[in-house]
C-alpha cells in the first residue's frame, strides 16, 4: 500500500468523522466519530513515517477536531484552488518555483470569497509573476490528493490565459523563482506534469481540448486510479497553494 494511497483514506476517514460531530449532538455518535478521528490520524502518522511517530497522532486529532463546524458549515469538502496555463507568442508556459518546497507549478492559488474563479485567476498570476492575463477557458478540473500536489484535498479548476501585459517579476514570499519554459526544456521538480502536461500544451497550441477530469476508478474507492485515469501514483508533492 502506497503512503499516497494511506493518506488519502486517512484523509477521507476524517472528513467523514468531522462531519459526523457537525451534524450530531448524541453523546454517544460524537465519542464514535472522534474515535474514528483517531484511528485516520494514526494511519495518516503510520503514511508519513511509519510506526516511530504514533505520538505526534494526538496533535493532529487535536486540530482536526478544532475545525469542526455546526450544521452546513461543519460538512467537510475539498478546498478549492484555481490555476493557471499561460501561454505566450513563443509556444511557452508561465511556470513558478514555490518558494516554500522549490517545486515548480503553473500559476495556482486558493479561490477567494467575493472573487469569481476566473478573476482570482488574472488576480493570482499578476500577483505571483508580474504578467497580466486574459482568461480564455476552463481547460482542467483536478483532484490535487490524486495528482501529488498536496496532503491537503483540493480540486484545482485549470485555466488556459493568454499573457497580455506585464513583465516578469517573482513574488518575493511565494516564488523563489519564475520563467517561460518550451515543452523540451521543463524545470524540474515540476508537479504532476505527467498527468496535465500533453493536455496543457495542446490547449496552449490552441487546439480543440475537452475538459480534463479525474475519471471514476473502478471500483470507485479501491480501483486502479493510473487505470481510471485518476493519477495516485508516486510522484513529486507540492504543498497546498499559497494565499495571497
Amino acid at each position: 500500500m502506497s503512503p499516497r494511497q494511506l493518506l488519502r483514506w486517512s484523509q477521507s476517514l476524517a472528513a467523514i468523522a468531522r462531519t459526523g460531530l457537525g451534524f450530531s449532538d448524541n453523546l454517544y455518535e460524537r465519542e464514535r466519530f472522534e474515535e474514528v478521528l483517531r484511528v485516520a490520524a494514526d494511519i495518516q502518522v503510520a503514511a508519513d513515517r511509519g510506526s516511530g511517530g504514533a505520538e505526534d497522532a494526538g496533535g493532529t486529532v487535536e486540530e482536526w477536531l478544532a475545525s469542526v463546524g455546526r450544521g452546513v458549515p461543519g460538512y467537510v469538502t475539498p478546498k478549492v484552488a484555481v490555476g493557471a496555463a499561460v501561454g505566450n507568442d513563443r509556444g511557452e508556459i508561465l511556470l513558478i518555483k514555490r518558494a516554500d518546497s522549490g517545486v515548480w507549478l503553473y500559476p495556482t492559488g486558493w479561490a477567494d470569497v467575493g472573487y469569481s474563479a476566473a478573476e482570482v485567476v488574472v488576480k493570482e498570476v499578476l500577483e505571483e509573476t508580474g504578467i497580466e492575463v486574459e482568461p480564455l477557458r476552463l481547460i482542467a478540473v483536478l483532484d490535487g490528493l490524486r495528482l501529488g500536489f498536496t496532503r491537503m484535498p483540493f480540486y484545482s479548476l485549470v485555466f488556459h490565459c493568454r499573457a497580455v501585459g506585464g513583465e516578469l517579476e517573482a513574488h518575493p514570499l511565494e516564488c523563489a523563482d519564475v520563467g517561460w519554459f518550451a515543452p523540451d526544456a521543463l524545470p524540474q521538480p515540476l508537479a504532476g506534469a505527467e498527468r496535465w502536461g500533453s493536455h496543457v500544451f495542446s490547449a496552449l497550441r490552441g487546439e480543440p481540448v475537452e475538459v480534463l477530469f479525474d475519471r471514476p476508478r473502478q471500483p470507485m474507492w479501491r480501483g486502479d486510479p493510473e487505470v481510471a485515469g485518476g493519477g495516485d501514483g508516486e510522484r513529486p508533492a507540492a504543498d497546498p497553494p499559497a494565499q495571497a
